[in-house]
């Protein structure tokens, strides 16, 4: 039997005592330290984190700002509505989310389609809208219920509306959500606290080219919240400021009227105020409903759009490249009497067909014109006469003498996205053919150039501001559609003031010939019916480019699919001894540049001088005669 030594037991104990004491205070001490470290050392750190939990920093998006026309038409504005938006971090199962959204509120499936497409487009943290524009009685119902949705709220949004839906469709744009792409285009003006909260981003057009115009200023509020994210009180807020708005100098009536004029037709008109540059009106047929992109375009929408032969989503007026025609034969005459190679008086003989080099290039009329001088030619349209002045005047004379009206490159007009068209030149063919043999420029590649025919390709707005030129004595002004911007903030309007791009040296008698010719062409030429009756005098060309080759056969309208029938063009401005407005109609597949383009001519003219206002399109005259 063993027996146990009490000292020994003690002397024991009082370790263990001593090393859970030692623990105790270490511990204490960790806590101490810690406390230290947070209350004292970390105070500042850990009080700001506090307030941010406490206070919640809530962007105030500000109003967009206003497009309107010279005359104060309201073209594009903002409406308050309720949507209905999810969050998909925090709605667990989407699909099952939205079945039991349903059983309350009407969701279609276009507004499903579209969701799906904004959540690919979108980060999952984001409140993304499954129906928009919701009642009174929809609000009530889903507040009523809103504790069955986590991640499911209505908020009230600002919306873009377009009150004239299509009508100037192209020049305006539209806004659509913000992609990457735009988030890029933010950081490199380093607005990104400016676009706190917003969705949305201007994607074409005016909204596009002046986006951080209109956008405006972004306000602030400072909400304390509550341990659930509630909003509890305001403490302090910064109002947002509105974005600029924008006068333009665009007539919306004008464009309505040019617009109804096309009909169902497609192609392109433009009209300039020739003193100034200002673009009048600005049509491309058909157009689209800018409206159905502010929600996010459902795919449905999308592949009418995207897939439709008519293509209404091109802007013809500055993105389609079409042969001129015989729009081109007045510059050919001026380019003629600058250089010295023709005189107004000077003839020509027009048997009705022209030989050169083995190949027979005929005239537009069977037997020919006779007799032509330079007045006869515009004024009945002589191709013969421009076959022979193509080959005196040689490629490059003419190329260069029409660089200097535009023709070939942008205009500078403020809408993004702008062709460059095709003047042809010895040098264009070198860069833009790959074999040697391509490279080189054939005399009898010319022969069509005259008739504004062969590599010649440019856009409707092109062909204005070169129109415009001329009725303005050479004084070209770069076309714009913007008049001023006005400040909301400080309340002052921005002028975008007109300065002539150049002034090209042209003689006033050589101006004033070609000016007398076309007036000839609206009082006994091919342009004589459209303008048969007119109260006022106007000047103008016919012109008909050729989408396909006949290969020596005769054009018969009726014969020829509707999509490979001839180009449409009239080129115009009025009153001719002072005028104030030039134009360039273009009609795709509408055969002669009488029948079809300058009809739609004299309905502008007619509203924009006189006040008339025609009730029906411009119709197709059913006269089979071949002019231009």
């Amino acid at each position: 039997m063993e027996f146990k030594n009490p000292e020994q037991e003690l002397e024991h104990f009082h370790r263990r005592l001593t090393s859970a004491g030692s623990f105790v205070l270490f511990a204490f001490a960790l806590l101490f330290a810690r406390f230290v470290w947070l209350q004292v050392i970390q105070h500042s750190y850990y009080q700001t984190r506090a307030e941010d939990n406490r206070i919640s920093l809530v962007p105030i998006l500000p109003n967009r700002g206003l497009i309107i026309d010279r005359n104060g038409i309201v073209l594009a504005h903002n409406y308050s509505a309720y949507t209905l938006e999810i969050t998909p971090s925090k709605a667990g199962d989407l699909e099952k989310t939205i079945d039991g959204l349903e059983q309350i509120i009407e969701i279609q499936p276009k507004d499903r389609k579209r969701f799906k497409k904004l959540m690919d487009e979108s980060r999952n943290f984001e409140s993304l809208p499954i129906r928009t524009r919701l009642s009174d009685e929809e609000v009530a119902k889903f507040i009523a219920r809103r504790y069955r949705f986590p991640g499911v709220d209505v908020k009230a949004r600002l919306f873009r509306q377009y009150p004239y839906n299509e009508s100037a469709s192209h020049l305006l744009g539209y806004i659509g959500r913000i992609t990457d792409h735009d988030i890029e285009a933010i950081e490199k003006r380093d607005l990104e606290d400016n676009y706190r909260g917003t969705e949305h981003f201007g994607k074409s057009g005016l909204e596009q080219k002046y986006e951080f115009e209109l956008h405006g200023q972004t306000g602030f509020e400072q909400v304390e919240v509550d341990s659930s994210g509630r909003a509890v009180r305001v403490l302090s807020r910064i109002a947002p400021v509105a974005g600029n708005n924008l006068t333009l100098t665009i007539d919306a009536k004008l464009q309505e009227v040019a617009e109804l004029a096309f009909g169902s037709r497609r192609g392109a008109l433009v009209a300039i105020e020739p003193a100034t540059g200002g673009i009048l009106a600005l049509v491309s047929m058909p157009g689209f409903d800018p409206n159905l992109f502010v929600d996010g375009i459902d795919s449905q929408s999308w592949d009418a759009l995207n897939n439709s032969l008519d293509k209404p989503m091109i802007n013809r007026a500055l993105n389609g490249t079409y042969p001129p025609g015989s729009t081109f034969k007045p510059f050919m005459a001026l380019a003629a009497l600058e250089i010295g190679k023709r005189t107004p008086a000077q003839t020509i003989y027009d048997p009705g067909v022209y030989n050169f080099g083995g190949h027979v290039f005929h005239d537009d009329k069977k037997g020919g014109h006779g007799t032509v001088n330079m007045y006869k030619s515009i004024v009945e349209s002589c191709d013969t006469y421009y076959y022979m002045l193509a080959n005196d005047l040689g490629i490059d004379h003419i190329s260069s003498f029409m660089r200097q009206f535009g023709f070939g490159a942008t205009t500078g007009v403020d809408i993004e996205g702008e062709s460059k068209g095709v003047l042809p030149s010895q040098e264009w063919k070198r860069e833009h053919f790959k074999r040697a043999d391509q490279q080189r420029w054939f005399a009898g590649e010319t022969i069509s150039i005259g008739i504004g025919q062969g590599y010649n390709a440019y856009t409707p707005i092109q062909l204005a501001q070169a129109t415009a030129t001329l009725a303005n004595n050479g004084v070209m002004y770069r076309p714009h559609i913007v008049k001023f911007i006005a400040d909301t903030k400080s309340g002052t309007s921005i002028p975008i003031e007109p300065k002539p791009l150049r002034t090209l040296r042209l003689k006033p008698d050589h101006i004033e010939v070609i000016k007398a010719a076309m007036v000839g062409v609206n009082k006994e030429g091919t342009g004589s019916r459209a303008f048969a009756g007119a109260g006022y005098i106007s000047a103008g060309k016919t012109g008909t480019a050729q989408v396909y080759s006949l290969k020596g056969e005769k054009y018969a309208e009726g014969r020829v699919k509707e999509r490979l029938r001839d180009h449409a063009l009239f080129i115009a401005f009025a009153p001719a001894d002072q005028p104030t407005i030039a134009l360039a109609v273009l009609v795709e597949n509408g055969g002669f540049g009488a029948q079809a383009a300058a009809p739609i001519a004299r309905q502008v003219l007619d509203y924009y001088l006189l006040g008339k206002r025609p009730n029906t399109p411009a119709p197709a005259d059913d006269d089979d005669s071949e002019e231009d």
